[in-house]
């Protein structure tokens, strides 16, 4: 019955948020938690009250576009390309080291191969929306921590997204390596049209209608979508397709404004996407998955950071630069929960491998949070010293 209205499932949404974030700052706990948890709570598998949120995740992930579109905006193309360089091999090494161990956890606990292969490429990666999220925009992104952390994340994403299409192609037999192969050759593409598509049209209109302010404001929105759905319409996903359009405009003298302005856009869509998450997960499986959700979890939270401090050596002298970059890059990404959830749906993987991966997400997602907003700089950390934006 509640799940039926959209105004009320955003009532339900916003005003419990509102609630428990209130909570979270009076114990000094990370607000990110509170809107897991709110999922958890009002979702099909708590209270029901919002019983269907294959809506709400489909626009929640408008936030993540959004989020990748304002990074995208705040980082020069050639400076972009010089810092992706000097990080892809690190980004190979480690994806290789977190896959390694992610299988050996789930062999221990007795998944057949093809879930340990899955779980170990779920393990592969960092969440993008979390190192973003946490990482302090004028203070960071233009250090060595804040390009390392955004580099390594957009690095990792060009991974997920060729193993997303590899996974499909593995699960319809109808599908070959040509699918790969046009998306590969899509993104260079998109590059290049997007840079002269800003040269020759936005920017010339952004400089003759630059008074209006909505118009720039509308501009920008469509422009950002754009570029997610071309993106995807030729197999690469929004998200990149997002951050490309934020870069292609980087250069223009409007690129601060816009990013100001669409803060609170990015805001309100990233609350649906951390209640998604937590209403996504299938409580009723808890009993079976519980000790090997702690474990891995710990085994990430272990491993991560160790080997992020080790394999940026050559990039970083400073000792403290490298934990920070490993805590920060310290849990799973949400591209492991759409690999879960596609390599389940295709029937890949069996239900337990995909809710280990799901719980292994939330629970290092909230401890990652936990950890950067206790001891790093971050817009919401605990300690005011430490709260930066």
């Amino acid at each position: 019955m509640y799940g039926d209205s959209v105004v009320f499932s955003f009532f339900l949404i916003f005003a419990g948020a509102s609630v428990l974030a209130t909570l979270s700052l009076y114990f000094r706990q990370p607000i990110l938690i509170a809107y897991i948890l709110l999922g958890g709570l009002l979702g099909p598998y708590g209270l029901s009250w919002i019983a269907d949120t294959a809506l709400l995740e489909d626009v929640s992930h408008v936030g993540i576009m959004f989020l990748l579109f304002l990074i995208g905006l705040d980082m020069q193309p050639t400076h972009l390309l010089s810092m992706l360089k000097q990080g892809s091999w690190v980004a190979i090494a480690s994806s290789l080291i977190f896959a390694t161990t992610g299988y050996a956890g789930a062999w221990i606990f007795g998944f057949s191969h093809i879930d340990c292969l899955i779980i170990g490429a779920a393990t592969m990666f960092s969440s993008t929306i979390i190192g973003i999220k946490l990482l302090p925009t004028t203070v960071l992104h233009h250090k060595q921590t804040g390009e390392m952390v955004v580099g390594l994340l957009l690095l990792q994403d060009l991974i997920a997204i060729v193993l997303l299409i590899v996974v499909t192609a593995t699960a319809d037999f109808n599908s070959d390596a040509s699918a790969i192969i046009y998306s590969l050759f899509g993104l260079p593409v998109l590059v290049a049209a997007s840079l002269i598509i800003v040269r020759w049209i936005l920017l010339p209109l952004i400089t003759r209608f630059d008074r209006f302010h909505e118009y720039i404001f509308l501009l920008a929105i469509g422009w950002c979508l754009a570029c997610a759905e071309t993106a995807s319409m030729v197999g690469l996903s929004a998200e990149i397709g997002a951050f490309i359009g934020g870069v292609s405009l980087a250069s223009s003298p409007i690129s601060q404004y816009i990013a100001i302005n669409l803060k609170p856009i990015r805001d309100f869509f990233l609350v649906l996407f951390f209640f998604s998450i937590g209403a996504g997960f299938n409580i009723n499986i808890i009993p079976d998955i519980w000790l090997s959700t702690i474990l891995m979890s710990l085994l990430v939270m272990l491993v991560k950071p160790a080997a992020f401090g080790w394999l940026v050596r050559p990039l970083c002298r400073q000792q403290n630069t490298r934990w920070e970059v490993g805590f920060r890059l310290g849990q799973t990404s949400e591209f492991s929960i759409l690999l879960a959830a596609l390599a389940w749906s295709t029937g890949l993987i069996s239900e337990a491998a995909a809710m280990l991966i799901q719980a292994t997400a939330i629970v290092t997602f909230i401890t990652s949070s936990y950890l950067v907003v206790w001891f790093f700089k971050s817009p919401i950390a605990i300690k005011d010293h430490l709260r930066h934006d």
